[in-house]
């Protein structure tokens, strides 16, 4: 029988000795890819701030506040939930008038949500709406300077602009490698939305 070498430290290696301090809120985080689970992992932070007594505020961009978590968002408590209401799909054609108004209304609520103290600001589909250019990568920049020092600030979408993630202190990308629609399945309610 051979013997195992020791696990080596993975999470915190020799060269992060002395260097590990608590920051407090204020830090920038991206979750972004074509994989599942961004949205979900927004959701599960929020939760976890709020039962820890943050203020969290939650605002939905590309979304028509229909998903499943939308109950539980919007009766939790210290969560406020926000969506500025019916958003059709940006098809070929390109983004239309209500795809540009629904993009600055979250973006008021969450700019106003920095004003009002929340702690933790989840911004769900802000880097989509980046994407199909409804919103421009320096407004999303702006809210990041509004927030650093101050809020907790969460971007979700499907890709992260370079610009953006250099500014984030997480980036996390959601890399897709096998999913059950391009077997021909259907999105789930409760699963996927």
């Amino acid at each position: 029988m051979s013997q195992r070498e020791p696990m080596k430290p993975i999470y915190y290696p020799d060269e992060r000795r002395g260097l590990v301090e608590r920051p407090g809120l204020g830090l920038i985080h991206a979750c972004y890819g074509q994989g599942v689970g961004k949205s979900t992992r927004s959701v599960g932070l929020a939760i976890r701030a709020a039962a820890s007594g943050l203020r969290v505020f939650f605002v939905q961009f590309m979304k028509s506040g229909d998903s499943a978590e939308v109950k539980t968002l919007a009766n939790a408590e210290n969560i406020i939930y926000r969506c500025p209401g019916e958003h059709p799909f940006i098809l070929s054609k390109g983004p239309q008038a209500v795809h540009y108004e629904h993009a600055e209304e979250a973006l008021w609520y969450a700019k106003r949500a920095v004003k009002e103290g929340a702690e933790v600001i989840i911004c769900d589909e802000l880097l989509s709406a980046v994407v199909f250019e409804v919103l421009s990568v320096q407004r999303a920049l702006n809210l990041i300077d509004r927030c650093r020092n101050k809020a907790e600030l969460v971007l979700t979408g499907i890709h992260a602009a370079p610009e953006i993630q250099e500014a984030c202190d997480y980036v996390t990308e959601f890399r897709q490698v096998k999913h059950p629609y391009y077997k021909g399945h259907m999105a789930r309610k409760g699963i996927e939305f």
